[in-house]
């Protein structure tokens, strides 16, 4: 995985985050994870591309085993510090998982593949490491709504609508994220566009059937003030996150 991809600069801010109130990872995405994904006793679960180990922790509630991987010495070193020991967390590539000996009843990517550059390898792996029946779960920034640098919210005064305005969708993109807008001298990373025919093909390709998706809109309210319903309309209409479950034949 390319160095330029890793969080391992950014390492602590998100650990911080992820403590904190009000994030989408605690209030939107872990709850439709919860109702979607069955952590039982017996199962093993991989979640490739951990970070920190907030969703590993929160599955291995139910009684899976819990295997996480990231490309990232100090988040794989905090998930350590963070989690239970019963627990398995390797730093490793999730574009070559040759080093895991287990195969994994259940795989989840929770807003990591968007930033993983050779996203179709990952993919690839992930069927080799998956059981026959076994189930793949991806969350992703929506890649019809949000792509980086290409789209933004803009405001029609004379119809008095909030917008989403699209000026690239269908080219593959690599992009500069700044990690802390605004910070002189900010840590950066990588992060990578691709459209949805991308994903379904490389999923089709490495023998996965998709099964489910769901669009995931913000639960957040904007404060009072004359925009406020056109803003919250648009909230409700176009979606922050890309939810796909895919099973390996």
């Amino acid at each position: 995985m390319a160095n330029d991809t890793s969080w391992n600069k950014s390492a602590d801010w998100y650990n911080e985050l992820l403590n904190t109130d009000g994030t989408y990872q605690k209030d939107l995405i872990l709850p439709n994870l919860l109702r979607l994904i069955t952590s039982k006793p017996g199962e093993k679960i991989l979640d490739l591309g951990c970070g920190q180990g907030f969703f590993s922790r929160e599955l291995e509630k139910g009684g899976a085993k819990l295997y996480g991987v990231d490309n990232s010495v100090k988040l794989i070193t905090l998930a350590k510090e963070n989690s239970p020991k019963s627990i398995s967390y390797q730093v490793g590539s999730a574009d070559n998982l040759s080093f895991l000996k287990e195969t994994f009843d259940k795989i989840i990517m929770v807003l990591s593949l968007q930033n993983m550059e050779k996203a179709d390898l990952v993919i690839k792996e992930c069927a080799k490491k998956i059981k026959k029946g076994g189930n793949l779960y991806i969350v992703m920034n929506h890649p019809c709504f949000r792509i980086p640098g290409k789209s933004s919210w803009d405001w029609d005064e004379k119809n008095k609508i909030q917008y989403r305005r699209m000026d690239a969708y269908l080219s593959e993109s690599k992009n500069k994220i700044v990690m802390h807008p605004g910070e002189k001298n900010s840590e950066t990373t990588s992060s990578f566009h691709r459209p949805l025919q991308y994903y379904f093909k490389h999923l089709q390709k490495s023998g996965f059937a998709v099964e489910r998706i769901e669009e995931w809109v913000s639960e957040k309210k904007t404060t009072p003030g004359p925009r406020a319903v056109a803003i919250d309309r648009a909230r409700a209409e176009f979606p922050l996150f890309l939810f796909i479950q895919a099973k390996a034949n």
